[in-house]
């Protein structure tokens, strides 16, 4: 979950909503693009699809777009609506409503970020506590598990029959976001049945999205952690895991494959806070970040310009890597 610097502060005239006022924005449109954030996750595209079925139902004209990559993650690709997706230089210069889906500022839409200026009206609808508030309107909550738990509220003010289709998309984001329910809260098991109710096969959606690697993912998990360093002293005392992965461990593979090694590093008992620093190019880098207990990790991304949550972070970089570890422990510090 890499966080890019945001590229504009919130507008003057951007203001919060309540879930009836999102509602009353979304039933008023004409025509609207609905955009995921770049190097997408289940949360952004299970919330894109699901929204995007939803106003298609309404008989709203809707697209879903994301920036990059080119294609669509393979473990993503049996989610109900992929044929709302087109193609990021397809997507139309003007709009009357544009919505972006768990982005956390215009810089996580990537190329797409410039839609935002053919578009009558913008909604942003997020879960994360860093958000920038870049929308006409934003519709965040901070306080829910993923974006796709925040539609979940929203279709039931506006009385959209959650369906096994649905389901499929807002169970995806949610057992994703949640680290298949290890980062779980108060409510979060109920939304999960409720979800389950409609007959998804929840088992199979999530081996899918976090069980399922091609055979190259092996060889270079095996070369990416014999470059791990743990650094007891790091983070006042509680411990750091860094691991590098170069663009020469990593080609050929999928950006989830990449993306899914920080769940691994994190797993180690010494250390509070694990680091992933992948190589995008020659001395640039997209870090994550994951804590367990007692570090924010969405603070220290925002100092080094990104977000977050809490317990999962990221941001970019550029620098040799030794530099780009130097700084971390400096912020951690």
């Amino acid at each position: 979950m890499t966080h890019c610097p945001d590229v504009a502060p919130p507008t003057p005239t951007s203001r919060d909503l309540t879930l009836q006022a999102a509602v009353d924005v979304l039933g008023s449109a004409t025509s609207v693009t609905v955009l995921c954030h770049v190097q997408p996750d289940a949360d952004t595209v299970g919330s894109g699809l699901a929204l995007g079925t939803a106003l298609r139902r309404k008989g709203i004209p809707v697209q879903v777009a994301f920036a990059a990559p080119a294609e669509l993650p393979v473990s993503m690709r049996d989610l109900p609506g992929t044929d709302l997706l087109v193609a990021a230089t397809e997507v139309a210069t003007e709009v009357d409503l544009l919505v972006a889906v768990d982005c956390g500022s215009a810089g996580r839409l990537g190329s797409l970020a410039s839609r935002l200026g053919g578009a009558r009206r913008s909604l942003v609808i997020d879960h994360h506590r860093s958000n920038t508030r870049f929308g006409t309107f934003n519709l965040v909550d901070d306080t829910a598990e993923s974006t796709t738990a925040v539609l979940t509220q929203l279709f039931d003010v506006w009385g959209v029959p959650i369906d096994a289709d649905l389901a499929h998309c807002l169970y995806a984001g949610l057992v994703t976001d949640t680290g298949s329910f290890r980062w779980g809260q108060a409510g979060t098991h109920t939304l999960a049945e409720r979800l389950l109710a409609t007959g998804i096969d929840g088992g199979a959606i999530s081996r899918r999205l976090l069980d399922t690697h091609p055979f190259g993912w092996l060889p270079m998990l095996g070369s990416v952690l014999s470059t791990a360093v743990l650094v007891p002293d790091a983070a006042a005392g509680r411990g750091l895991v860094h691991a590098v992965i170069r663009c020469t461990d990593s080609a050929g593979l999928g950006a989830e494959e990449i993306e899914s090694v920080i769940d691994i590093v994190r797993t180690t008992a010494e250390a509070e806070v694990a680091a992933v620093f992948k190589e995008t190019a020659p001395q640039s880098w997209s870090v994550s970040l994951r804590s367990k207990n007692s570090v924010d990790v969405a603070a220290v991304a925002t100092t080094l310009g990104g977000g977050g949550h809490r317990f999962a972070a990221g941001y970019t970089t550029a620098g040799p890597v030794e530099a780009v570890v130097a700084q971390l422990r400096e912020a951690l510090d």
